[in-house]
């Protein structure tokens, strides 16, 4: 399978990586719902087995649960890299908040080191950018921990352009990690442009619009989603948002029958079209879910198609979504 070199890395990367939020399973805020592990680590090993090299996750994900369902997974297999992330930090009642002091992303990298059974990790991100004042000390205390051989490199999740100038005058940024995809495209006016300029890999989370896009979704489901799924939330899956981006999907289904390709396989390679995106994180929930996604590390659109799909986008003009989710 291709890869491609992540930033200033020499971590080379397949287009598509394993997204371990969704088994991180239920019961903290930011959930997807309830996910069994007997569903979770099959689903890994099936992505693995197809030649996906890459496991995104976060000390966030199911309050370091996901972290660990990880490890189990990995447990026996050849390794890839795993990435994780710090910042969100949590109190005993599971009450979410951001903290960049270096003393707590200190012990939170050593939490993620212990519970992802590993001595380095490959790619360690600040979460959020959360709270603004604290950047720089946190960002100096990732690069102590590159420094130190904890981490092998170090990179953002959801900055600014400003906020990625403040922390490069401390330390060089591998990697942004932002959201991206057909209907969530604020990034392309000023961060891609601006990590192209300055040689940061970019690997984009919701390529497929959490869900979204991948052709399985329909008014009915959303209805239904569990009360704790996050999603109820997100514009994209509200009105008058979610008829034009359900009419999408129809496009993409029908772009997707012409190379025996899924909606999914079909927004996923959108995303990767764009010469600033290294890879992107897809999740999956089972090994079945797996085989409807994998295509989409090496299908590429026709320019045409690329028009068939911006073209959709503009019959129903909409307001600029932002989201906020990871």
């Amino acid at each position: 399978m291709e890869t491609r070199q992540l930033g200033n890395s020499d971590l080379h990367v397949t287009p598509i990586g394993i997204g371990a939020w969704a088994i991180g399973g239920g019961g903290w805020n930011g959930s997807m719902g309830p996910q069994n592990e007997s569903d979770s680590i099959p689903a890994i090993h099936a992505a693995l087995d197809y030649g996906l090299n890459w496991i995104d996750t976060a000390a966030l994900y199911g309050l370091g649960h996901s972290e660990e369902v990880v490890a189990r997974a990995l447990r026996g297999r050849t390794r890839p890299y795993v990435f994780t992330k710090c910042e969100r930090v949590w109190d005993v009642k599971g009450t979410i908040g951001g903290c960049l002091k270096a003393q707590s992303i200190r012990r939170e990298c050593e939490d993620s080191l212990r519970r992802l059974q590993t001595d380095i990790i490959d790619l360690y991100q600040i979460h959020w950018p959360e709270p603004d004042e604290d950047i720089e000390e946190g960002w100096s205390e990732l690069a102590r921990l590159q420094q130190e051989g904890k981490v092998r490199y170090i990179g953002v999740s959801n900055f600014s352009v400003s906020q990625m100038e403040r922390a490069r005058a401390i330390a060089p940024i591998t990697s942004l990690q932002p959201p991206y995809s057909i209907v969530t495209r604020k990034i392309e006016k000023e961060i891609l442009p601006y990590t192209s300029q300055k040689g940061i890999g970019v690997i984009v989370y919701s390529p497929m619009s959490a869900g979204l896009l991948t052709g399985a979704m329909t008014r009915e489901r959303v209805t239904c989603f569990a009360a704790e799924d996050w999603r109820r939330n997100l514009p994209n899956f509200q009105e008058p948002l979610l008829s034009r981006n359900l009419r999408v999907v129809e496009r993409l289904r029908d772009i997707g029958n012409r190379h025996k390709r899924t909606p999914g396989e079909v927004s996923i390679a959108w995303t990767l079209n764009n010469p600033a995106v290294t890879g992107a994180i897809v999740g999956f929930r089972s090994a079945k879910q797996v085989s409807g996604i994998i295509g989409a590390a090496e299908f590429r659109l026709l320019p045409s198609e690329m028009s068939e799909i911006e073209n959709e986008l503009k019959q129903e003009a909409s307001p600029t979504v932002t989201q906020k989710s990871r």
